[in-house]
């Protein structure tokens, strides 16, 4: 492993790109619960890697990630990338209330949002393509892992509660006190 092979506009935009997404789930309401939540984060982590490691590297190899087909410490910066993507996938899941009718719509547009990504991570020079493998082919793992993510996250539904409780305005901001 080595640390990176050139720093340049790929590693720049991974830490771009890690900013802007870390932020964004701290901005975003809480409305889950904080056990979900942390499922979330480590559910795609976890199907981002494992997807990874099976096309992107091993014995298809379809893709290098960064500057090399060797594993860089940048490519850990990639892999944190997944984890905003099945937090967002669970959070809009639950806030847009989609059930058994709308739930293909839903995994279809996170398909073309997964798509459009891996699309920019390639404009960015993070992902390179090997073997004729192009970015359309994405399609049909992006369709697989986010048809997993909603039955899992209905399979955690059904044991515990997703949603957190609605804070009241003053409890959001910090407003809870009596003063006596």
């Amino acid at each position: 492993m080595i640390f990176w092979g050139n720093f340049n506009l790929n590693e720049i935009s991974l830490v771009a790109l890690n900013a802007a997404a870390y932020l964004l789930l701290f901005l975003l309401p809480g409305r889950l619960t904080p056990q979900v939540r942390t499922l979330s984060l480590l559910w795609g982590f976890t199907m981002g890697v494992i997807f990874d490691f099976t096309i992107g590297g091993g014995l298809v190899d379809l893709y290098m990630v960064n500057d090399s087909n060797q594993y860089e410490a940048f490519d850990v910066m990639y892999y944190f990338l997944f984890a905003p993507f099945g937090y967002l996938f669970f959070y809009f899941y639950e806030v847009l209330g989609i059930n058994r009718r709308t739930f293909i719509l839903y995994v279809v547009v996170w398909s073309v949002v997964g798509v459009g990504a891996q699309w920019g991570t390639t404009l960015l020079g993070i992902i390179t393509f090997q073997k004729g493998f192009q970015v359309a082919y994405t399609f049909p793992v992006f369709l697989i892992t986010q048809t997993v993510s909603g039955l899992y996250l209905e399979c955690v539904k059904s044991r515990q509660p997703v949603m957190a409780p609605a804070k009241k305005k003053s409890e959001r901001y910090g407003l809870s006190r009596k003063f006596t």
